[in-house]
């Protein structure tokens, strides 16, 4: 049986954001990302060359940040929630650290 990747499963608004956090959690050995409309997608896993072409990237995007020391880097397990409220996984991913710090103040409060 072949399935198509990637699989969208219809959610709607039946996961908050903290549901949806724990199930990531739960299922730790699965990638997750949930999109605007609050549908889980299932992330397949990248071939060979996909990967190598991401960690190339996000090597040098953690070289040039140790480097510069202007924000903070992430990998692909990290999970952004954007301003429509999907929760996206990019390959590579870099914040200036006034923003990082402003979220990570919304987060201690």
């Amino acid at each position: 049986m072949n399935i198509s990747m990637p699989v969208t499963l219809k959610m709607g608004e039946l996961m908050s954001d903290e549901d949806f956090f724990q199930f990531c959690q739960m299922n730790d050995t699965l990638e997750f990302e949930r999109d605007a409309h609050g549908n889980i997608i299932l992330m397949s896993p990248t071939g060979a060359f996909a990967s190598n072409f991401n960690s190339r990237v996000l090597g040098n995007l953690f070289v040039w940040n140790e480097k510069s020391r202007l924000g903070e880097s992430f990998d692909s397990s990290t999970g952004f929630t954007l301003p429509n409220g999907a929760v996206r996984s990019p390959d590579a991913s870099w914040i200036k650290h006034e923003k990082w710090n402003l979220q990570l103040n919304k987060i201690i409060r």
